[in-house]
């Protein structure tokens, strides 16, 4: 792997902002596509349970029967791609059981030899206390995706707008979420700005580095 250099890094989050405008005429490339698509699913997650779906929103009329939804936000018409986060409801043991049987299947080792990470994942985010509130620590989980996603977007040259001014309710009902044991939580626009976005040319406004690490 050839690293970024830190002016790289620094260059591509500079350039990034939450895109308002997209030329609706500039589609992704399929291959740029692709590699994004990936980078969701390289997200990492704790324990590694990805409890979550994204939901790639393509269809124009689904588009335009989510767009009323969200704030009324033209990003959600005009991106070249528009992902909806889901997160999982709640948290069960066949959800646990399934990862520990990818995890053997991946890595070559027999499942047995996995039950006391099992038990663990079980005790904490299904008979736990994270259990209780599993929607809210899969949200948490798809938020980690979010962020993820719109940092590979910029090392690649695309933009995006992350959106929460959405109506998940209404998000669930069109995208037929509702008994799948999956929930909306937010969205996000990627495609490339319009030359008439005025917001792309505006200073990034954030405080000083001082006023928000600290060293302890």
């Amino acid at each position: 792997m050839n690293p970024l250099n830190p002016a790289q890094l620094l260059e591509a989050l500079e350039w990034r902002y939450a895109t308002k405008v997209f030329d609706a005429t500039k589609k992704i490339p399929a291959d740029v596509w692709t590699a994004l698509e990936k980078a969701l699913i390289l997200t990492p997650t704790s324990y590694g349970l990805q409890p979550y779906h994204f939901l790639i929103v393509q269809d124009p009329a689904k588009r335009a029967a989510l767009l009323p939804h969200s704030w009324r936000q033209k990003q959600v018409v005009d991106c070249s791609h528009y992902v909806v986060f889901t997160s999982r409801t709640d948290m069960k043991e066949a959800d646990v059981t399934r990862f520990i049987e990818r995890v053997s299947a991946v890595r070559g080792i027999p499942a047995e030899a996995l039950h006391p990470y099992r038990d663990m994942m079980l005790g904490d985010v299904v008979h736990g206390a994270r259990g209780k509130v599993a929607h809210e620590w899969a949200t948490r989980q798809t938020y980690i995706a979010l962020g993820n996603l719109m940092t590979a977007a910029a090392l690649l040259g695309v933009d995006t707008c992350p959106m929460e001014g959405l109506v998940p309710a209404e998000y669930d009902k069109i995208l037929q979420l509702q008994g799948t044991g999956y929930a909306t939580v937010v969205a996000c626009a990627l495609g490339y700005r319009s030359a008439n976005d005025k917001y792309a040319s505006l200073a990034k406004v954030r405080y000083p580095l001082a006023e928000v690490v600290r060293v302890v």
